[in-house]
C-alpha cells in the first residue's frame, strides 16, 4: 500500500523545506512569495483540512535527497523528511549511506515507526526485502526448486546457508557430505528446502534430499549397482549408493534361508546389487543380490564371486524377464484366437448383432 501525506508547513531556518524538496524532486522552477502573491502559510491554510498521514508499516515511495552519517534522509512527501538509518538500509551490513543509495534515487520504503517531535518517520528498506525474499523462498518450495547455496558457518547441530539473502538452517542428519564440519565453509551446496516459515522465521534446508533426487533420477529399476554396506539391521541391510541408501531386504539376500545377515554382508563390505524397485516420491530403492546368485545359496558360499558374476548374472535375468513375458503374451493371444462365438453363448456373453457392427 502507498499513501502520500500532503499536510504542509512552512520551512524552518534550520532545514530545508518540504515544498523546497518537492520542488527539487520535479524540477519545478523557483518562484518567489512576492511574485506569486501566495505564501507558504497560505497554502498551508488551504490544505488544513487534508492531513492524511502516514501508518506504521505503510509502504510508500519516496527520493533520497541527502546522506547522513547514520543514515539518509528521504522525500517521501510527508511532513518532514524521513529517516532511514544505516542499518535499515539493506539485508547486508552498509558501512556508509553511500554504498547503499544514490542521491536523487527513487524506490520504495517501509514505514517503521510514528512521526517523532519533529514530525520525523523512520523508514526501511531492509524489512521490504526481508519480506520479498521470504516470498522468494516460499515460492521456490512451492516449485520444489534445487537451489545452490554456500555453507557460511557450522557448528554441532549444522550449518547455516545464506538463500535469498536470509539464513537457513542445514541440520547435520541432511548433510551427505562426509567431512570434518570446519572444512564445508565456503562450499557451495545443492539443497533442497523442507521448512519454509515467516512467521515463525524459520528456514530448514536438506542437502541429503537434492542429492538423492538427483541420484534417483539416474537409476534404473533393474540396474546392478556397487555400494557399501552402512548398517545391518534384523531385517536386512541398508547400502549406500553414492549417497542414497537403498534397503536389502533379508529375504532378497539369497534365495536359501540366511540365518545371520551380518556374517553374509557384513557393515563396511562393498557390495553389488540390482535395483528391483525404486520410490521417487519417498527416495527409496529396494534392492536384491539373489537375483544374481549364478545358483541358489550362492551368496552364502562365495558372495564375492556372486559380486564378481553380477553383470553376467542380471542380463541372463532380464533375458528370462523378457522370454517369460513373451510367452506370457503368446499364451494370451492363443486363447483369444481360440474363441468363437458359440463360445461366448457358454460364458453367458450375447454376440453383437450385425446391424450394430
Amino acid at each position: 500500500m502507498t499513501r502520500m501525506v500532503f499536510t504542509a508547513r512552512a520551512p524552518s531556518k534550520d532545514s530545508i523545506s518540504r515544498f523546497e524538496r518537492m520542488r527539487q524532486r520535479f524540477g519545478v522552477p523557483a518562484v518567489s512569495e512576492e511574485k506569486s502573491g501566495f505564501t507558504y502559510s497560505d497554502f498551508e491554510e488551504a490544505i488544513a483540512d487534508f492531513d492524511y498521514r502516514f501508518e506504521n508499516g505503510d509502504i510508500c515511495s519516496g527520493r533520497v535527497y541527502q546522506y547522513e552519517r547514520n543514515g539518509a534522509l528521504v522525500d517521501i512527501g510527508a511532513k518532514a523528511s524521513a529517516f532511514c538509518p544505516l542499518h535499515e538500509m539493506s539485508m547486508i551490513k552498509v558501512e556508509k549511506a553511500e554504498h547503499a543509495l544514490t542521491i536523487g534515487e527513487d524506490r520504495e520504503f517501509q514505514v517503521i515507526s510514528r512521526e517523532d517531535a519533529n514530525g520525523q518517520l523512520k523508514v526501511s528498506i531492509r524489512r521490504i526485502e526481508f519480506a520479498r525474499a521470504w516470498e522468494r523462498v516460499a515460492q521456490l518450495q512451492a516449485e520444489d526448486v534445487t537451489v545452490l547455496a554456500e555453507v557460511i558457518a557450522v557448528n554441532r547441530g549444522g550449518s547455516l546457508v545464506m538463500i535469498e539473502g536470509l539464513r537457513a538452517f542445514l541440520p547435520s542428519s541432511h548433510t551427505s557430505i562426509r567431512t570434518p564440519r570446519e572444512e564445508l565453509i565456503g562450499v557451495e551446496l545443492p539443497l533442497k528446502f523442507l521448512e519454509v516459515s515467516a512467521e515463525k522465521g524459520r528456514l530448514v534446508v536438506s542437502h541429503r534430499r537434492a542429492v538423492v533426487e538427483k541420484q534417483m533420477t539416474n537409476l534404473v529399476a533393474g540396474e546392478v549397482v556397487e555400494g557399501v554396506i552402512r548398517g545391518v539391521k534384523p531385517y536386512g541391510a541398508f547400502v549406500d549408493i553414492g549417497g542414497v541408501s537403498g534397503l536389502l531386504h533379508v529375504s532378497q539376500i539369497s534365495h536359501d534361508h540366511v540365518g545371520d545377515i551380518p556374517a553374509v554382508v557384513p557393515d563396511g563390505t562393498v557390495v553389488k546389487c540390482m535395483i528391483i524397485n525404486q520410490d521417487k516420491e519417498k527416495g527409496r530403492i529396494s534392492l536384491s543380490t539373489k537375483t544374481l546368485e549364478p545358483e541358489p545359496g550362492d551368496m552364502l558360499r562365495d558372495a564375492a564371486m556372486v559380486y564378481e558374476r553380477a553383470e553376467e548374472m542380471a542380463a541372463r535375468y532380464h533375458k528370462r524377464l523378457e522370454e517369460e513375458r513373451k510367452a506370457a503374451a503368446d499364451v494370451a493371444d492363443d486363447i483369444v484366437s481360440t474363441l468363437d462365438i458359440g463360445s461366448l453363448d457358454d460364458i453367458g456373453v450375447d454376440p453383437v448383432p450385425a446391424e450394430a457392427a
